[in-house]
């Protein structure tokens, strides 16, 4: 015999029920069934609110009665035919009548018992339970009504009753082995005590009520029909890759439904557990999926097939209570004291961990026992309080734990390590820990804020090996940061098929507009963006992108700003990785530039700016990678300006200096002003945060910058300084024919050495490195301790919107 559970959502109109008639019509065909019900959805929450509006002496009580015989009369009509609704419209209307006076008499009273509350509440399954055999006696089937609160026994604990458990069992035995019908309906949830009084079975009640008939007649299977197909690896409200689970243990699904998976309740597994009697759990509305199979542990053979965990689960509004104090340490009988006044105070203990040194004792419980709980352990440890033994319970709210579970993390190391490691990389705090000797459950406490992100982020690493979701936030929408956009778009596919890394541009922003998407913007989003953009600020940006909280994020700075390297510092700290084309940040003051490297490495993040000198030339790399395997860099020699290398390749005199510069800003060269590149101060920059990487602290105002324009050029609009240029063709022309009369050539050159630097105009000979460069080609030449005689050299396009994209883009993969 099967035992076959439906809850609210299930039946909760006659559409529904509906479907729940040809799930039974299937399973019965196959053997006799019992079939446990709920009440309608939301019915039973409905005629509490009316009983304490009721006891309040509020009036609106009458309406709510009023809705839900509406609802129940409009079901008849549904599912039965109208030569027979007759008796069965009656049948609601007298027990709507008895409902209206138990109201009317709370509210002459102004009270509300539980006693009262429970009788209240076993109307709903009552209700519900008579007019589904209604509906399956009219559709011809075998079906009989079976009173559960005349078999299940409780105690006279209202509204949350313990079952007697063997006088119960044998009243279901016997009540099944007198009665034969193929299908035997019964309502959920409800009871009685002793002396007949109605009790209820509390939360998940209809559950316990289908799992306790499954264990005392031995079902061959107990199937929870829910609005899910079956139990899934995380809450799919907040992960929307979440699974569903094929087969757990019933230890896992205690653990699952513990933490907050809402499908299951843990007293509802405990009699089919005992008894090692499989249960499904199934999806009304989707009958053919396969759902969920709860059943006895796996052999350990078997286990090593299986993935380490079976879900993530999440229990929000969590606190967590701190007892601390010297007077506490080797002192036995402190927990016993501390939860003998929780359990008089009724509080549920979810989370308990305590430190070696035994100095202080961490609980978690739900917030609403906050204050209840402080009383409790404030007014049991006064006296260790007012010697100064023990502290004043502390207190943290606005918390949530969030559980990993599996029975196969026991077989496996570095499962906490894994969990922990996967969290801190992106910068969420862990406040308190606990793991079971059983090793099948590891849950943490953090803020409720990160709850969302810490959920997705232990998915991904445990269940979603194959795709990294990566969220780029991207800041500059320019000639450079348009064409990393569409490099992306791109390289996507080929990531996902091989790297296994999901590229979304969670946000873009320009001087004017920005514009956000968890999910990604699309291509086709980006084409017209700027039009559905909101204002943008540079501020503004940063502080969606924290309250987002979006796991693996990665800003992208793409701009010559100063006010954007101001957020970087915020977005370190919330373990957002910065990749950044804006040199300013890196040249800055020395102790800004360290502080954001340290604030980078002390929260788990990356902060890369490789294109900072050379674009796409791996300049810095190269640096980083001689400094990690023990090398010193003693000096470096190099031409660091595209532009710079651009102008001076072309400018041979049959054309103007003005015209030559113009084609470089024209071609993407150049910055939007062009004076940062010609005044050697882009330059003066780049050859500063080389120094630095390679381990000196170097300030830029110590920089020698030999400039090669004259003073009016920097002074003035762009306009400006073009006119300037070509009122000064003669100072220009004399600079290249002095080159010309050595035999050599113009470039712009950067030094670094003995600790000291200086950037400036050099005449290069045809035997230098520097000589044979062409376009706007960089090159960096390295002399090291291991590289003393013969140099390393770095050399390529060093200027280009292109190359400088794909060096950002190569940046973003690093950092994640």
């Amino acid at each position: 015999m099967k035992i076959l559970k439906f809850g609210g959502t299930s039946v909760a109109n006659a559409q529904n029920i509906l479907l729940v008639e040809n799930i039974i019509k299937k399973e019965s065909s196959k053997g006799k069934i019992v079939v446990t019900v709920s009440a309608l959805h939301g019915v039973t929450d409905q005629l509490i609110h009316a009983a304490e509006y009721a006891s309040a002496q509020d009036e609106n009580y009458l309406q709510i009665l009023k809705n839900l015989e509406e609802k129940h009369l409009y079901l008849v009509k549904e599912l039965i035919p109208i030569l027979e609704q007759s008796s069965w419209l009656s049948f609601v209307k007298k027990h709507f009548n008895d409902i209206e006076d138990l109201h009317s008499g709370i509210f002459a009273l102004g009270e509300l018992t539980n006693r009262v509350k429970d009788k209240i509440a076993s109307y709903g399954e009552f209700l519900s339970s008579n007019l589904i055999v209604a509906r399956l006696q009219y559709e011809g089937l075998d079906c009989l009504w079976m009173n559960t609160a005349d078999l299940i026994k409780t105690d006279s604990n209202f509204t949350n009753a313990k079952v007697n458990i063997d006088i119960t069992e044998k009243n279901i035995r016997q009540y099944l082995s007198h009665h034969k019908n193929q299908i035997i309906i019964a309502p959920g949830f409800i009871a009685q005590d002793e002396k007949n009084n109605p009790t209820t079975l509390g939360r998940g009640g209809s559950d316990y009520t289908a799992s306790i008939i499954a264990a005392a007649i031995q079902a061959e299977e107990l199937q929870i029909w829910t609005d899910v197909s079956g139990m899934m690896t995380a809450d799919p409200r907040l992960v929307s890759r979440a699974k569903s689970i094929l087969e757990i243990s019933y230890h896992e699904a205690m653990e699952l439904s513990h933490f907050g998976a809402k499908v299951l309740y843990p007293p509802s597994i405990q009699p089919v557990m005992s008894k090692n009697i499989n249960l499904k759990i199934k999806n009304t509305f989707a009958p053919e999926d396969e759902g969920t199979l709860v059943s006895h542990q796996l052999p350990d053979s078997e286990k090593e097939q299986q993935q380490v965990a079976v879900g993530i689960s999440n229990m929000n509004n969590i606190a967590l209570l701190t007892l601390e104090g010297s007077g506490m340490v080797g002192i036995p009988g402190i927990s016993a004291k501390l939860f003998q006044g929780f359990s008089q105070g009724e509080i549920n203990v979810i989370l308990i961990t305590q430190g070696s040194s035994e100095h202080s004792i961490t609980i978690a419980i739900n917030e609403k026992d906050v204050l209840a709980a402080e009383n409790i352990i404030n007014s049991y440890f006064a006296d260790d309080i007012d010697l100064k033994r023990v502290s004043p319970a502390k207190i943290e709210t606005g918390l949530s734990i969030v559980a990993i579970v599996g029975e196969n993390m026991k077989n496996r190391s570095g499962v906490s390590a894994k969990m922990f490691g996967c969290l801190g990389n992106n910068g969420i705090n862990i406040r308190a820990i606990a793991q079971g000797s059983s090793e099948r459950n590891i849950s943490v406490v953090i803020s409720e804020k990160d709850t969302r992100k810490a959920v997705n982020v232990l998915h991904e690493e445990f269940f979603e090996s194959e795709i990294k979701q990566v969220h780029l936030y991207i800041c500059g929408t320019g000639n450079v940061g348009s064409k990393l956009i569409q490099q992306i778009y791109a390289q996507n596919q080929y990531l996902k098929e091989n790297l296994f890394i999901n590229l979304r541009i969670a946000g873009l922003s320009n001087s004017r507009k920005m514009i956000f998407s968890d999910h990604g913007i699309s291509e086709k989003e980006y084409i017209d963006w700027n039009e559905n953009g909101q204002e943008a600020s540079v501020r503004n940006f940063a502080d969606e992108i924290i309250s987002r909280n979006l796991r693996n994020s990665v800003f992208v700075d793409i701009t010559a700003s100063s006010e954007v390297p101001k957020i970087y510092e915020s977005l370190l700290k919330r373990s957002i990785n910065i990749v950044a084309c804006n040199k300013i940040a890196a040249s800055s003051d020395f102790d800004t530039y360290k502080k954001l490297k340290n604030t980078a490495r002390n929260h788990n993040c990356n902060f890369y700016f490789e294109t900072n000198v050379g674009a796409g030339l791996p300049v810095i790399g190269t640096i980083n990678d001689l400094i990690k395997s023990g090398d010193q860099i003693t000096s470096m020699q190099a031409v660091l300006s595209g532009t710079l290398n651009f102008v001076f390749n072309n400018y041979d005199g049959s054309r103007t200096f003005s015209e030559v510069v113009a084609q470089a800003q024209q071609e993407g060269y150049t910055e939007p002003d062009p004076r940062l590149d010609l005044s050697g101060t882009d330059v003066a920059r780049k050859i500063l945060i080389l120094a630095r990487e390679s381990g000196y602290p170097l300030q830029f105002e110590e920089i020698e910058n030999i400039s090669f324009l004259p003073e009016e050029c920097m002074q003035g609009s762009v306009e400006n300084f073009y006119e300037q240029l070509t009122k000064y063709e003669d100072h220009f022309k004399a600079l290249l024919l002095s080159a010309q009369k050595e035999d050599k050539i113009l470039k712009y050159t950067a030094e670094f050495k003995e600790g000291k630097a200086k950037v400036g105009l050099q005449h290069v000979a045809p035997g230098s490195d520097l000589f044979h460069l062409y376009g706007k080609d960089n090159i960096v030449i390295f002399k090291t301790l291991r590289y003393s005689e013969q140099p390393l050299v770095v050399k390529g396009a060093g200027a280009g919107a292109e190359v400088t994209a794909s060096g950002v883009f190569a940046d973003i993969m690093r950092s994640i």
